[in-house]
């Protein structure tokens, strides 16, 4: 592992050069990124960050499907009567269409009639002269993928006519758009504008029917009843044949006529024609004019109108024809759009949250540095730098690949730092305990970095699986803390497999050293040598006689969580149990009573009103989800923000709907049961099952205890707790994957060895390494949990519970599954186990 040719050192050195290289944008200032190359950005803010606001929408194909329907059910009708076939029962039942022949023998004609008119359609004949006739199911697919591709091109053409800048439009799934809107803090006129269907047809009324009519009567064949657009009660009778589509429009503008606003609008050549053609037949009849299934107007037609263009009456207010127009121009929306979610971030708390997250960040990153040169002099500062490059890579490879950093991807750094230097303490403690068998500086340098590779691989690659995993079922911002992570791994493993070997290596041969400078000695005066010398370098802790005391404690901790969650269950923040979530600051410090009273008396439900902070100005305000889809919510928000008045600041805002609730809760349970899963997998196939049986164990104990502990103290729970658990998951096997290392090398080199003992001497070997990782992992976190915000104090709270937990479980709860589960298939013994058999040089 010493050999390290020159060939190796320029191609790391390379690697090194482009990371620092694609990440320099970000030592630029953001408003010049404009003048850099496509290619060469600095990385992208998230809403959280900068500011802005994020819409989650779903596209209703369901409509798609039910219009081809209803347009089939036309087109077998215009076939049937044009080859005077007679038929009755026509009618769209489920996913066809059906209808019933008095004359039998005529099927055959009937179906060529049909399949001429609409071409790819499947018949199948029924009893009694009946006929099915349903669309292909790749008709049906096709028309589905294409309303959600167009529905994003529409959005995007009234996004831009509106003027708003840099937005981010992209598919999710099957049917959902999320559109990303940086800098805009109060998106109700762009919501407007955006899941306004917009379709606009020219439908002739039914003959003997002007105006509207306030009471239904019996329909004629080929008529269905349409209301009023202004709320009046009265409907119309509009024969279903569309005379002009609004597809043919190319041109739409808000204008004046006699004073009003009106909207103007011009036909391509087809539909000029097609609307010339339709009034010069139907002069004296009524022309609906009809928008989202609501008729805007009703004009008579007093003359043929062949220019090809026309104007819309509506009562219009100035801005509602400015949008009318505008919507007209970007073209109508093929389905519905429901809102699903909605998140607003002021720019006032993006501004917050990255100079919390910067700060919480360099504090880490110093006490992190501080403590690891402490801890091994020389070496630890070869540790900083293999953590500054770390640092380094992260950034190049987010701003090479254009991703967003979130503020969960900002922790997701943080604790990068705590547990990168994991690998590094885990060579440097290989190399002490190498050291004090007797072995010489290369060798204990040589075994250092061999031994210890295994471990760092193992224990890396378990953790990136819960990161994939949460990168997978993850969405919006827990899925930037997953990339932010899954980059630090893979970094982790470049840097201290190749950075600080390099440095190392560089190091020996340099100053022909002959010991290690990480071996702390009380006398020596060197620069180089370990601050911390009273740390213990050996440990004889008789872990396993502890086990069945351990044991009770677990077995309480797992039934008071799973007691509380069946009592008090978990408190589900906004991502899981839906409503409104509104943070405001006031100028001044707030009476919280008063707020509650004030909005308490607005009849909204359920309304939870909190400070946080230490201010005494910042107040989240959280309210049930509203009766009556996203126009009730954006009318409760409204409401409060009117009520709470000008001396509020809107920070934050949120509006999720039941159905991402419900998703987000199966979406997390999915993740965390298929990390432990996989996880599981891994341990099996890199160990055996034993191994993989603890683990198991270890985790679901990590997990259910982090659960039972946001019961109890009703902490919030909302995705980056998610996040945060998959997190303590990854975390956790790590300390467990490094202690079943150690063991499955005992088993190869001690075979005579009583598995109590080994056990015990294998957990005494990396305990110095487990207490030196969880500290440096602490700190970061720590710095997180105090300066890192608001909305990170849930994830932190459940990180640092995860660390001391993590620990504990995968010395108590792993380890002894070895022993219960008889791992030699010998008798064992149970009484207090010694370290007799062990070499002394060679004990921990």
């Amino acid at each position: 592992m010493l050999d390290f040719s020159r060939r190796k050192a320029i191609f790391v050195l390379l690697i090194v050069a482009f990371g620092a290289a694609f990440a320099t944008p970000n030592l630029f200032d953001r408003t010049a990124s404009g003048d850099l190359p496509s290619w060469w950005q600095p990385v992208n803010l998230g809403l959280d960050l900068q500011g802005g606001s994020y819409l989650l929408m779903e596209v209703d194909t369901d409509a798609i499907s039910k219009e081809q329907l209803t347009d089939l059910q036309e087109s077998v009708r215009a076939a049937l009567r044009a080859k005077q076939i007679g038929y009755r029962n026509l009618a769209v039942r489920r996913e066809s269409v059906t209808l019933a022949l008095p004359d039998p023998s005529r099927i055959g004609e009937a179906r060529t009639a049909i399949f001429t008119a609409t071409p790819g359609v499947e018949f199948e004949n029924l009893e009694g002269g009946r006929l099915r006739i349903t669309l292909p199911e790749t008709m049906v697919r096709d028309s589905r993928i294409a309303a959600v591709v167009q529905s994003i091109e529409i959005i995007r053409r009234r996004i831009d006519e509106s003027g708003t800048s840099e937005a981010s439009i992209q598919r999710q799934g099957e049917n959902r758009i999320i559109i990303e809107l940086p800098g805009i803090d109060n998106p109700t006129r762009l919501k407007a504008l955006i899941g306004q269907t917009a379709k606009l047809n020219f439908h002739l009324l039914a003959p003997g029917f002007s105006n509207g009519i306030s009471n239904t009567q019996d329909l004629p064949a080929g008529a269905m009843l349409v209301p009023d657009s202004s709320g009046s009660g009265q409907v119309y009778v509009v024969q279903r044949r569309v005379s002009v589509p609004g597809e043919m429009l190319v041109d739409s503008q808000p204008t004046f006529q006699e004073g009003m606003p009106v909207v103007s609008f011009r036909f391509n050549t087809q539909g000029g024609r097609r609307f010339g053609a339709i009034t010069s037949q139907s002069v004296g009849e009524y022309l609906a004019i009809v928008l989202d299934d609501t008729v805007i107007s009703a004009p008579r037609i007093r003359s043929p109108i062949v220019g090809g263009s026309g104007i819309i009456e509506g009562g219009f207010t100035v801005q509602g024809a400015q949008d009318l127009a505008l919507l007209l121009r970007a073209g109508a929306l093929p389905a519905p759009l429901t809102i699903l979610e909605e998140r607003t971030v002021g720019p006032g708390l993006g501004a917050d949250s990255i100079a919390a997250g910067e700060f919480a960040s360099v504090l880490g990153l110093i006490l992190v540095a501080l403590f690891m040169i402490a801890a091994y002099g020389l070496f630890g500062f070869f540790s900083v730098i293999a953590l500054g490059v770390n640092l380094i890579l992260i950034l190049g490879a987010l701003s090479g690949i254009g991703a967003t950093l979130t503020l969960p991807g900002i922790a997701g750094i943080v604790l990068t730092v705590g547990m990168a230097v994991d690998a590094n303490v885990l060579i440097f403690e290989r190399m002490r305990e190498e050291m004090r068998t007797g072995r010489t500086l290369f060798n204990a340098l040589d075994s250092g970095f061999k031994q210890a590779f295994k471990t760092i691989i193992d224990s890396n690659l378990t953790t990136l699986i819960a990161a994939l995993l949460l990168f997978w079922f993850g969405s919006g911002p827990v899925k930037g803390f997953a990339v932010t992570l899954g980059f630090g791994i893979i970094s982790t493993l470049f840097t201290a497999t190749m950075i600080s070997r390099l440095l190392v290596v560089t190091w020996v041969r340099r100053a022909k050293a002959v010991t290690l400078p990480i071996l702390p000695n009380k006398e020596s005066t060197s620069v180089m040598r370990p601050l911390i010398t009273w740390f213990p370098q050996e440990f004889n802790v008789n872990f396993i006689s502890k086990r069945r005391i351990a044991l009770t404690l677990s077995a309480l901790l797992i039934v008071v969580s799973f007691g509380s969650l069946a009592v008090q269950k978990l408190n589900f923040g906004i991502d899981f149990a839906g409503g409104i979530l509104l943070e405001v600051r006031a100028d001044q410090p707030v009476d919280v009573s008063a707020v509650r009273a004030q909005v308490g008396a607005l009849g909204l439900g359920d309304v939870a009103i909190t400070t946080f902070g230490d201010t005494g100005r910042d107040l989240s305000i959280r309210i049930q989800r509203q009766e009556g889809g996203d126009a009730a919510q954006t009318v409760a928000l409204n409401l409060v923000q009117e009520t709470l008045g000008d001396g509020f600041d809107n920070r934050r805002t949120e509006l999720v709907g039941p159905k991402v609730g419900s998703e987000l809760v199966t979406d997390g349970a999915l993740a965390v049961s298929l990390a432990l899963l996989a996880i599981c997998i891994y341990i099996w196939f890199r160990f055996e099952w034993q191994f993989a049986v603890g683990a198991t164990l270890a985790l679901s104990h990590d997990i259910i205890a982090t659960l039972g502990l946001f019961s109890i103290f009703q902490l919030d729970f909302n995705l980056t707790t998610v996040a945060a658990i998959l997190t303590i998951a990854g975390y956790s096997i790590n300390d467990t994957v490094v202690a079943y290392d150690r063991v499955r090398e005992m088993l190869r080199k001690y075979k005579k060895l009583p598995l109590t003992e080994l056990v015990n001497v294998a957990l005494n070997r990396v305990l110095s390494r487990t207490l030196l990782t969880s500290f440096t992992t602490l700190l970061a976190v720590m710095a997180l949990f105090i300066f890192g915000g608001e909305v990170l104090r849930g994830f932190s709270v459940a990180l640092i519970w995860g660390v001391i937990i993590g620990t504990y479980s995968s010395i108590y709860v792993a380890m002894p599954v070895l022993i219960y589960f008889n791992l030699r298939h010998e008798d064992l013994e149970v009484g207090a186990p010694s370290v007799s058999q062990v070499p002394e040089a060679e004990r921990a």
